[in-house]
């Protein structure tokens, strides 16, 4: 089968590889969707280490192909999105309700048992969060899989597997954004335009876009942006303005870039509230200043996959869609096929897209 690797750091290729049968616990997916993420990107060029070569994606929906044994919540043909974070139920995070840091996941690339289902010739290669979806068949762990409805499209569905969880979650279950709130949102990609559509989900009376790309400002509109700021300028400036010099009560920031983090906390008024979506390279740090932190009484967050409970939220998700509140459709601005896998992380690098899909 054909799948988009990291053959090396920096070098992305796409390459027939072989795929094992499911093994206990486990689920052969035949894919139908894989949207193109930024984190796919970072593990691809080493901000994000992980073992390479290994199968890129971790945004994924399609349709089960085979069950291994002992597993009874799938079956064959059932409608499925993928999540990047599984959820055993078993271990201190799930225990204390906090599944999004599931210490079930393996960032080596491997399968729940420490091995791998996937070869490059004699090659055993790993998969990106145990799901390495930009490929035709994956197979996953039972654990990080949810069924959904039929009438769902799976390229739509897909979205819900990273960007759409991570940035309406950031929103409504990491910041607890209040209605009538000021928000403001720094990076305009497939996260943060969900971040935006999150932020007027929970009646936010104004939210800031900020991003270097007018494309991508005209995108934030569309989603329910109040206002827009181009980067180039001064950011944290014109958001001050917007707010009668205060700064806004909430800002996510979603490029993962030191100086965009700095920006998030100075647009943000004593007492408010900065989420931190985006992931910086491991060498990197984000500073505070030692006086005034305390001074500013404001909270830092970091988030991961949104706090979300996916076994909950995805369905609440995918219904807030089915009932036109939630806009997947003008998310996906192109889909790419496999061998146009290339094309589709150049498009992402260059801002092109609200959400590239590659679909099979």
């Amino acid at each position: 089968m054909k799948a988009a690797l990291a053959l090396d750091y920096g070098k992305l290729s796409v390459e027939d590889v072989t795929l094992d049968p499911p093994r206990a616990g486990e689920v052969m997916v035949r894919m139908a969707a894989a949207g193109v993420c930024y984190t796919d990107v970072s593990v691809l060029n080493g901000t994000i280490p992980m073992p390479v070569p290994l199968v890129l994606g971790h945004e994924g929906a399609g349709v089960v192909q085979a069950v291994g044994p002992g597993v009874t919540s799938l079956a064959v043909g059932d409608h499925v999105v993928l999540s990047f974070i599984p959820a055993c139920g078993e271990c201190f995070f799930c225990d204390h309700h906090e599944p999004h840091l599931c210490a079930a996941g393996s960032p080596e690339g491997r399968m729940l048992d420490g091995s791998t289902r996937l070869h490059l010739g004699s090659r055993e290669i790993g998969a990106m969060a145990m799901l390495g979806c930009m490929a035709e068949y994956a197979v996953v762990p039972a654990i990080s899989a949810m069924k959904i409805d039929r009438g769902i499209p799976l390229d739509r569905a897909a979205l819900v597997g990273c960007s759409v969880m991570t940035g309406v979650g950031a929103v409504v279950n990491t910041a607890k954004v209040r209605a009538g709130a000021t928000v403001a949102v720094f990076g305009c990609g497939g996260v943060g335009l969900s971040a935006i559509q999150g932020a007027r989900l929970v009646g936010a009376k104004r939210i800031i876009a900020v991003d270097m790309l007018d494309s991508k400002l005209e995108y934030a509109r569309h989603f329910g942006a109040t206002h827009t700021v181009n980067a180039k300028d001064d950011p944290v400036a014109a958001i001050k303005e917007l707010t009668g010099g205060w700064g806004v009560d909430y800002s996510f920031e979603v490029t993962g870039k030191v100086p965009v983090m700095e920006q998030a906390y100075a647009a943000t008024r004593r007492g408010g509230t900065v989420c931190v979506i985006g992931i910086g390279h491991y060498t990197e740090s984000f500073p505070l200043n030692a006086c005034g932190f305390s001074a500013d009484a404001k909270t830092v967050v970091g988030c991961m996959y949104g706090n979300t409970n996916f076994k909950v939220d995805m369905p609440n998700l995918l219904e807030l869609y089915l009932a036109k509140r939630l806009d997947l459709d003008a998310m996906i601005t192109r889909t790419y096929r496999i061998d146009e896998a290339p094309q589709a992380f150049d498009d992402l690098k260059s801002g092109l897209n609200a959400r590239g899909v590659i679909v099979f």
